[in-house]
């Protein structure tokens, strides 16, 4: 796994960086970024070989679906279906912390949600990936990088660590030092909630 620094509060240092990482994602590669939550492991969520990546990566059961890093609520709109109630809702949450669950319109490998007809989806706020988003102009796989059953970890040590003593790992760290302490995204239902 190689490791580069990055700067996530200055883009312009971190541009070519980014630049490595999209060109990874755009080759079906998996990368370890920093996010507003706890460092994440990232790939195109419109590729199947680099979905199977990940969860090979975690060893995460395969029946778990994966959340997914949209850019904006258009993008959103691409993947998943959103009324005019649930809209309104998410003009208030978004960006931000909290990763939503919406009906899915199947657009994208069934493996990302496990063939279910929901979809877990989240617009972050966080520069550095929200850059990244912006350029890549696809849907992403956004979940935490540890090993499936391990914590999720803002702290790098604690990343590499848990990646090093896999036989699988990443093909990109973007290390951006320790992260602010915070916990994975909250998750909302908005498919099954009571109107």
């Amino acid at each position: 796994m190689r490791k580069v620094r990055v700067y996530p509060d200055n883009l312009r240092k971190s541009a070519s960086v980014i630049e490595q990482a999209t060109e990874i994602l755009w080759a079906g590669g998996v990368i370890i970024a920093p996010t507003d939550t706890v460092y994440g492991i990232l790939a195109d969520a419109t590729k199947k070989e680099a979905v199977e990546k990940i969860y090979q990566i975690k060893k995460r059961p395969w029946h778990k679906p994966l959340p997914v890093f949209c850019s904006d609520l258009k993008m959103v709109k691409k993947v998943a279906e959103v009324n005019a109630r649930q809209e309104k809702i998410l003009a208030r949450i978004w960006p931000g912390t909290i990763t939503v669950v919406l009906p899915n319109k199947r657009k994208l490998p069934a493996i990302v949600t496990n063939n279910l007809s929901t979809i877990a989806v989240r617009i972050p706020n966080y520069k550095l990936i929200n850059y990244l988003l912006e350029i890549y102009s696809r849907p992403i796989i956004g979940t935490s990088a540890n090993i499936s059953g391990q914590l999720a970890s803002t702290k790098i040590k604690e990343v590499i660590e848990q990646f090093n003593q896999s036989q699988e790992a990443p093909d990109l760290l973007l290390d951006a030092g320790n992260l602010k302490n915070n916990s994975p995204s909250t998750v909302i239902d908005l498919v099954h909630q009571r109107s």
